[in-house]
């Protein structure tokens, strides 16, 4: 690494450095004035930010410009065109106008629109983003945009998130004002998502058309070790993975993308990164390098980096947490109790706005984190259960009980740590424990929403919390708008004590994997959507459908079409997995339980040959694998079937339930008899690498 860290920070970055030292003195103010209040760029603006982002660009060895935008794939698409530019007599300049610069025309027909548009009606836009950095990229110079259909609706997942952290500014902005802080002029959501992942080699990868096709393994018998000595999670990494992560940090840090924490997760193969906190609209953007990022890195060290939240049964999956705060334009973050919560009101009137978000748009957050791998993990012993509720932990929850009962609530005093050995140096506990079983836990000064899978892009469930919350401060407004201001202390501990008594139910401080967690949540009332086709339709409720119409967060027929398109994805994604389940049954593991087979007896007819031998355990084996071939053969038959059964329904919720009801128990139940089938053929006749090898290769 030639340069320094703070010198390779952000050097791929046409960040506010480069803008200061590249634009001219009144285009530099214009321009930051649009980053920060969110006014209309002009064109002469926009033309002389383009000539020296072009300038910049070509400088640093890029030859062409892309529109960078996240459509409702839940990837990101690009189309990249080049700087030049015919003057005639065969020669070329590097050019890049304003006009390319705010504006691209895409073609969205192949695009997931749920409906919004007709194939025919092809024409799509890209407007620049300039609250995001563009950055270079393999010689393309990305320029971050929202991408909108020809009659303006949003195609995509950047302009929704856009619009509720200008609704959660406004709102969290006017409860500020009446708090007395006058020179708060906007509200900015921050985030930090932490990213879990697989690494496996390459070569293996490249023999399981389950992992190709699917991202998951669909078949395969578990290891003798898996994670149960629990020696993997903050182990020592292995040279090929370390070697892999450092270069991965240098590549994230090119981009001015803050990667910070890396380490093994509980899983063999499996590891973590984190970033630092940055602005929402930022921070998703940086993910979705970053998954980009990190697969592109690993194809570079000969390994497949798996971003499936759950690519192998029986040990933990991979999830993304999701750290959520709000940070004034002057500094201050809305989520820090201070020294003296209880005393707090600006915290405490925005820290009940979350409670009361969260409680009632649960079955939005749910929804939010609703996808086909998530599924497999929620409620296992690795993430949240599906049921939302928030951890506050105690201190929090005492003052909230003091508040609600009107009782006195004492400062708690700091509790020194005591571990037995005086060598070690003093230090003081927190006040709040990390509840891992929670997924909605309070953290010091922030949320950790903790549902979210790990290929997941994180736009979705910051829109609904943003949004949600906005919701909440809006209403707490309206209570409070008319009260003087020598009056508001009380008026704010009036309204945060109705408040915890109606929405108190949503505060689980305990174990959250728990069957008597379950029950008590039903008592309470909490939604417990345990698959996607439950999840789904909370989408098209109308208290929700009222939610995001009244703050302009969608319009009702962008609500339906991303109801159609994540249930059409549910669909297509079992569909596909249980194609690639029958072809790999078919085509390869029936033939190598043959092969097996046919080669124990042929040992047996050799034995009577030569000497009459009884052969026992051999007609024993040969009875056993003959006896799962007919059961397998039955169930795949049985999984074709009902796969086509599936292809023929032509409503997409009924779809999406039948393929969750009986697809995937179909193929449950055949994965089942092959697993116990595998654990017999040996490794050089078995048709694709076994688990051992997969997550014990590196």
């Amino acid at each position: 690494m030639a340069k320094g860290i703070p010198e390779l920070y952000g050097s791929l970055v046409f960040n506010d450095k480069v803008m200061r030292d590249k634009l001219p003195k009144d285009i530099y103010k214009a321009l930051r004035k649009t980053i920060e209040n969110g006014t209309h760029l002009e064109l002469d603006v926009a033309n002389s930010v383009a000539v020296a982002m072009k300038e910049w660009a070509v400088e640093n060895g890029a030859t062409h410009f892309t529109h960078w935008f996240q459509p409702m794939t839940g990837f990101t698409a690009e189309k990249h065109d080049s700087f030049i530019s015919p003057v005639g007599d065969g020669q070329i300049i590097m050019d890049f106008s304003g006009k390319e610069l705010v504006k691209g025309e895409p073609d969205a027909s192949s695009f997931p629109s749920g409906g919004l548009r007709a194939t025919f009606e092809a024409r799509g836009y890209t407007a620049w983003d300039p609250t995001s950095p563009a950055f270079i990229k393999d010689g393309t110079l990305y320029i971050p945009t929202a991408f909108c259909s020809y009659s303006g609706e949003a195609l995509d997942k950047k302009t929704p998130l856009l619009r509720s952290m200008e609704t959660l500014s406004r709102e969290a902005t006017k409860i500020l004002h009446l708090l007395g802080q006058k020179d708060v002029t906007g509200v900015s959501t921050t985030i930090g998502p932490e990213q879990e992942y697989f690494l496996i080699d390459k070569e293996l990868y490249e023999q399981r058309k389950d992992l190709i096709f699917t991202g998951r393994t669909l078949l395969g018998a578990m290891p003798p070790k898996g994670q149960e000595m629990e020696d993997h999670y903050f182990g020592a990494l292995k040279p090929r993975v370390a070697a892999y992560m450092h270069d991965l940090d240098v590549e994230l840090w090119k981009l001015g993308i803050p990667a910070k924490t890396k380490h093994n997760e509980v899983a063999p193969a499996q590891h973590e990164l984190a970033p630092i906190f940055d602005t929402a609209n930022i921070a998703v953007d940086h993910n979705q390098l970053t998954m980009e990022i990190m697969k592109k890195v690993a194809d570079k060290h000969g390994m497949v980096c798996l971003l499936h939240e759950k690519p192998f049964d029986g040990i933990n999956g991979s999830g993304k947490h999701n750290n959520w705060s709000m940070i004034t334009n002057t500094g201050v973050n809305l989520l820090d109790p201070g020294r003296t919560p209880a005393e707090n009101i600006q915290f405490l009137i925005f820290l009940m706005a979350v409670i009361k978000a969260v409680d009632e748009y649960a079955d939005l957050m749910r929804l939010s984190v609703a996808t086909p791998g998530n599924d497999h993990r929620l409620g296992a012993n690795e993430a949240p259960p599906a049921v939302v509720s928030i951890f506050l932990g105690d201190e929090l929850t005492a003052v909230l009980d003091s508040i609600e009962n009107d009782t006195f609530f004492g400062k708690q005093q700091r509790i020194q740590m005591e571990t037995g050995a005086t060598v070690l140096p003093h230090f003081f506990k927190d006040n709040t424990d990390r509840n891992r079983t929670s997924p909605f836990a309070f953290t010091g000064n922030k949320f950790e929403f903790r549902m979210l899978g790990s290929s997941l892009s994180v736009a979705g469930p910051n829109i609904v919390l943003n949004t949600a919350v906005a919701e909440a401060l809006s209403q707490f407004y309206d209570e409070l708008k008319d009260t003087p201001a020598d009056k508001m202390g009380e008026a704010v501990h009036e309204l945060v004590k109705r408040a915890i008594l109606k929405h108190k139910k949503i505060i689980f401080n305990g174990n959250g994997y728990t069957d008597e967690w379950i029950a008590e949540a039903e008592r309470r009332g909490l939604y417990n959507l345990k698959s996607t086709p439950e999840a789904l339709p909370c989408f098209i409720a109308p208290k929700n459908i009222k939610l995001f119409t009244e703050h302009k967060i969608y319009t009702e027929s962008e609500i339906y079409s991303r109801y159609e398109i994540l249930l059409e994805n549910y669909c297509k994604t079992l569909h596909i997995e249980a194609r690639t389940m029958q072809d790999m049954i078919r085509r390869d593991f029936l033939p190598a339980l043959m092969e097996y087979t046919d080669e124990v007896a042929c040992s047996i007819s050799d034995k009577k040959a030569v000497a009459d031998l009884p052969c026992k355990a051999e007609t024993k084996l040969v009875i056993k694998l003959g006896g799962y071939y007919d059961a397998i053969y039955e169930a795949e038959e049985k999984l074709e079937a009902d796969t086509k059964t599936a292809e023929g329904i032509a409503d997409m919720l009924e779809a999406a339930t039948y393929y969750h009801e009986t697809i995937l128990a179909d193929m449950a139940a055949l994965r089942s008899t092959a697993d116990a089938a595998e654990e017999y053929i040996p490794d050089d006749i078995l048709p694709y690498p076994n688990y051992e090898a997969l997550l014990f290769s590196l």
